[in-house]
């Protein structure tokens, strides 16, 4: 991890991350769905991916079960795909069935990855959210 940088005026968060592995091997973690469940979501929270269309009007679903066997849903609308260097979807809530939530807030994530000098692969994930009371709430 290199940094973390939220912008409350912008209501943006930015995660940037550094890899010592290629390009291509880093744009699996988002390409590959079992790979995704390893890493999606916060720690002792596990994911299951049950839908993976990555390509522009593609969805992306996924279950994440608490330690108590809670189920959180979460569902991707893909907006832009240009492997291995970007990806771009609106990130919202699902219930456990997969369907989007209409009373919780989306944001927009834009990754991209990139080699710097020196080898490797940089990320950088950029989650932009539309009012201040959806980052206050997705952040909590």
């Amino acid at each position: 991890m290199i940094s973390v940088v939220k912008d409350a005026e912008a209501r943006t968060l930015t995660i940037t991350a550094r890899f010592d592995a290629p390009l291509g091997r880093v744009w699996q973690v988002w390409s590959d769905p079992r790979q995704l469940e390893r890493w999606w979501g916060p720690p002792m929270y596990p994911a299951m991916v049950t839908e993976h269309d990555l390509a522009p009007g593609g969805t992306v679903a996924y279950a994440m079960t608490g330690p108590e066997g809670e189920r959180h849903g979460g569902r991707w609308r893909v907006s832009a795909v240009d492997p291995p260097h970007k990806l771009e979807f609106e990130s919202g809530v699902a219930d456990a069935d997969g369907n989007p939530s209409s009373d919780a807030p989306t944001a927009v994530i834009r990754v991209a990855l990139s080699e710097p000098a020196g080898g490797g692969t940089q990320m950088e994930i950029t989650v932009v959210w539309a009012s201040d009371e959806g980052m206050e709430w997705m952040l909590a």
